[in-house]
């Protein structure tokens, strides 16, 4: 069992929690530049674990809530950072929209790795009740979040995300400043919610794209035909595969065919 010692105090590090502990100030302190946190600002982060990104939030913002989903973990931070206030919760689980009742979100974390994409789409379903997320996750994730068309990273990830939000890559970090040290490297991401033409048909929307790509070696025709009626669409080629649209012929697209 692998265990981490900070402040005297040793603590097993749970496998299945993906838990890999930023050591790093001046990595802390750029994420929350990078966030721009501000006095102001009503701030949620995912996972402090031991505090590393917690203690450098404090020194912007005086209170804030976190959701840490270890006990032992739980305990410390209310020990070392009574200011904090702690809810003891898997993230999954929490209510984004109550916590946000009297103000929109800015959202921080170095997020666990086995649960990245659940806790992205979290934020998605939240976005009107988030300012912006900057997180912290496996390298590949955040390559695959900011992906460009016609690349292999380019998939249902990068195209809902980019859809109804501005994503942008801001550094990688690498394996050295964790404890225990993980076996990839990791990289900030900022995400920001903003109006998109597809809100009034989110569902459908995000339903189509999970069809588009469902085989990526198939075309745009072979993969909806089923589904919906393509004889409507005129300005895009169903004879391509859909990582070779952007997101604005993602939303034409969509706009132009009709479900069977």
């Amino acid at each position: 069992m692998t265990k981490v010692e900070y402040k005297h105090k040793e603590v097993a590090v749970k496998k299945k929690l993906g838990q890999n502990f930023l050591t790093d100030r001046n990595i802390a302190r750029k994420i929350v530049e990078s966030a721009a946190v501000a006095q102001s600002d009503r701030v949620l982060e995912i996972g402090p674990g031991f505090g590393s990104l917690t203690s450098m939030i404090l020194e912007y913002r005086k209170t804030f809530t976190a959701v840490e989903k270890d006990p032992v973990l739980a305990s410390f931070i209310r020990e070392e950072f009574p200011s904090v206030s702690l809810l003891e919760a898997d993230f999954l689980t929490v209510d984004i929209a109550a916590m946000a009742a009297e103000g929109r979100l800015k959202v921080l974390g170095n997020i666990p790795y086995s649960i990245t994409s659940p806790i992205l789409f979290k934020l998605l379903d939240n976005r009107r009740h988030i300012v912006s997320a900057t997180l912290m996750m496996q390298h590949e994730v955040a390559r695959r979040l900011t992906a460009k068309p016609n690349t292999k990273e380019y998939g249902i990830l990068a195209v809902q995300l980019q859809t109804f939000c501005d994503v942008d890559y801001l550094f990688k970090v690498g394996k050295k400043v964790f404890r225990p040290r993980p076996e990839v490297d990791s990289a900030v991401v900022r995400i920001v919610p903003r109006h998109s033409e597809m809100d009034a048909d989110e569902t459908g929307f995000r339903a189509f794209v999970r069809k588009a790509f469902a085989q990526r070696r198939k075309t745009l025709q072979n993969n909806l035909k089923k589904e919906y009626d393509l004889s409507g669409v005129v300005t895009i080629d169903t004879g391509l595969r859909a990582e070779a649209l952007t997101i604005e012929e993602f939303a034409r697209l969509y706009r132009e065919m009709r479900p069977r």
